[in-house]
């Protein structure tokens, strides 16, 4: 059976593990990210030689992610922005490579073994900081003429556009609920986290009750505008807070609001949890790589 080594990128973490031919991972770790792209390729290296039988080697990504290997955009691991990482990581290793966005990625676990599976058309929306995802269509991930496919964050909900602090990242992410919460306690963001604020709900803290139904609120507009805009068949919520038990039925609830009140809307989205969390991107990553290897 064929293995993989497959890499998940991260600010603060570079996630490394050996995932064999159908999803079962045979060892993973966490190394610090690197602060230099020669030190993230020293650390690859290591890996790599210490798993010499490996087939090739998976990586997510953040930023737009290109198929000859480079990275557009912007993100937390700036120096990975500009270089060919793929022709860079291959000649070092001597190993076929592929890299694909990292919320792309957390798509195609969801195809390959999750909850997308056997669907032709689907969304993830992964809800953090921020909010990004993927589109599959036709069983594959959609990127789009400029690699932009998924960037649901970027969406705008108001007329009223003063700043990039309109975009749905910035007012329907977790992120952006902590903020809500804040500013009213008069604290500095740091001071108070999500899982804080929703503990602080169930106790009654009027604020974080507020601040949660805004966000669930929030949440149901821009999933009702993908479900009219793409028409999946479900759209996958992942994310930390998907791992909330009452998250699907929260948003729902503020979905069938939504639709009661628009005559026109017969359509309800099918919403559904990610099956995979903190492994999804690493998953994701050597199914990108299989899906590329079939097509050649």
């Amino acid at each position: 059976m064929e293995s993989y080594i497959a890499f998940d990128f991260g600010g603060t973490y570079i996630k490394c593990a050996v995932i064999g031919e159908n999803a079962d991972i045979i060892e993973s770790e966490k190394k610090p990210t690197p602060d230099s792209l020669g030190g993230l390729v020293k650390l690859i290296d290591l890996y790599v030689s210490n798993h010499p039988d490996s087939y090739g080697i998976a990586v997510s990504c953040p930023g737009a992610v290109s198929e000859d290997g480079f990275v557009y955009g912007s993100s937390a691991i700036r120096y990975n922005h500009g270089p060919n990482l793929k022709n860079i990581i291959e000649t070092k290793t001597n190993l076929p490579v592929h890299i694909e966005n990292d919320a792309n990625c957390a798509g195609y676990a969801e195809v390959w073994k999750g909850a997308a599976r056997g669907k032709e058309n689907a969304l993830v929306v992964v809800v953090g900081t921020g909010i990004g995802g993927a589109v599959i269509r036709n069983g594959e991930i959609y990127k789009g003429t400029h690699l932009h496919g998924g960037e649901f964050g970027f969406m705008l909900l108001t007329e009223d556009v003063q700043d990039s602090n309109d975009v749905w990242s910035r007012v329907a992410s977790t992120q952006a609920m902590v903020r809500k919460v804040c500013r009213k306690k008069g604290l500095a963001a740091k001071e108070l986290n999500g899982e804080q604020i929703f503990r602080m709900a169930e106790q009654g803290d009027r604020e974080c009750l507020q601040a949660i139904d805004e966000f669930y609120h929030l949440l149901a507009v821009g999933i009702y505008n993908l479900q009219y805009l793409h028409d999946p068949e479900v759209i996958l919520i992942g994310g930390g807070v998907s791992a909330r038990p009452d998250l699907i039925e929260n948003i729902n609830k503020k979905v069938t609001k939504l639709v009661d009140k628009i005559d026109l809307a017969k359509i309800k989205p099918i919403l559904a949890p990610c099956q995979f969390h903190h492994n999804a991107n690493l998953l994701g990553a050597v199914y990108s790589f299989k899906v590329r290897k079939r097509r050649k």
